[in-house]
């Protein structure tokens, strides 16, 4: 049977090795206040841990603009798909970035890093609907000590392969991490488990049209894959109807044929050659050993993993006339 498990998709989504967490943020957030943050009154929120949808939106950790101040990271990478909306990024290393609309960032924490994810709501006139995805991908004990690393995959270098079935109904895959169809996507970091090829680190999005068909193709035993499908009416894998809000672990050494619903079904995939390692995950830290999470606590109280450059813990770009990346050498580039 092609399907192992199913289970109902929890905050976050339950993941496999060599992933760590999944998590899907959508909200509609109001117009903006002219500072990034929204024409809306903020009373009756949990403010700073306002992770209840009221009114259609979350202000997350943010006081004054939602999303994720200031935090550190060590021992593995977040990978940030951000769908609509805008993200502003900051880091310790000075790296900054703003990215929306498709585009994707990727970061290698290593030995360790701060940063901050602010979603700015530049439009005062209309909504400002946001959703992201941002995923943790493990790094093995050999490279939990990188140097940190902060990369932009602009949606424009991102291959978006459309499939049409026998019936010419389409389907729409994205390719932030892996290969399709003789695509690949855009290189991942040098210190990622996903820069060797061997480990067959997969990270798509799957769009299918309503009554559509869709084959992920077969990869080689022992990797772990995982799809979640989380918009749709309804999707049938091996004769076994499946609503949305459902994570399903798949063989993944054969080909996995999705018969879709009458309705746009929308998916993620993820999938890898696990690490097998012992994982210690103390929030923002993920090492090896218990000794180390202790190790991880002493050198940050000590090093602050490079200090805070930035004016505030929930830096936005007030200056940004668009989607940018600066690197921690000063480059800028953008799309």
């Amino acid at each position: 049977m092609a399907i192992l498990d199913i289970a109902p998709l929890s905050f976050p989504w339950q993941t496999q090795d060599p992933f760590l967490f999944c998590v899907h943020h959508l909200d509609i957030y109001p117009p903006g206040n002219g500072d990034f943050g929204p024409a809306a009154s903020l009373t009756g929120r949990n403010i700073g841990q306002d992770f209840t949808i009221k009114d259609g939106w979350r202000m997350y950790h943010g006081q004054r603009v939602p999303g994720f101040p200031a935090h550190p990271h060590r021992g593995f990478e977040t990978v940030t798909i951000a769908r609509q909306g805008y993200i502003d990024h900051s880091d310790s290393l000075g790296a900054a970035g703003r990215f929306g609309n498709g585009d994707v960032q990727w970061m290698t924490a290593g030995k360790g890093v701060q940063h901050c994810e602010m979603f700015p709501l530049i439009h005062t006139d209309k909504t400002n609907p946001t959703e992201l995805f941002q995923i943790w991908l493990n790094l093995p004990k050999s490279k939990k000590s990188a140097e940190p690393y902060f990369s932009m995959l602009w949606a424009e270098s991102i291959p978006e392969i459309s499939i049409n079935d026998e019936n010419n109904v389409q389907s729409v895959v994205r390719l932030i991490a892996g290969e399709y169809q003789n695509h690949s996507a855009p290189k991942p970091n040098p210190d990622s488990w996903a820069a060797n090829p061997e480990n067959h680190v997969n990270i798509w999005t799957i769009q299918t049209d309503a009554n559509g068909h869709f084959t992920i193709p077969s990869a080689t035993a022992g990797i772990n894959r995982t799809l979640y499908f989380y918009e749709g009416s309804k999707v049938t894998i091996a004769d076994r109807s499946i609503l949305p809000g459902y994570m399903i672990r798949l063989k993944a050494d054969e080909n996995v044929e999705l018969k879709n619903g009458n309705a746009v079904g929308k998916f993620l995939l993820l999938e890898g050659r696990p690490i097998n390692e012992p994982v210690v995950q103390y929030g923002p830290f993920v090492v090896n050993t218990q000794e180390e999470v202790q190790q991880t606590y002493t050198e940050f109280r000590r090093t602050q993993f490079g200090g805070w450059p930035w004016p505030s813990y929930e830096n936005v770009h007030k200056d940004a006339t668009g989607r940018f990346a600066k690197y921690p050498d000063g480059s800028v580039i953008t799309p």
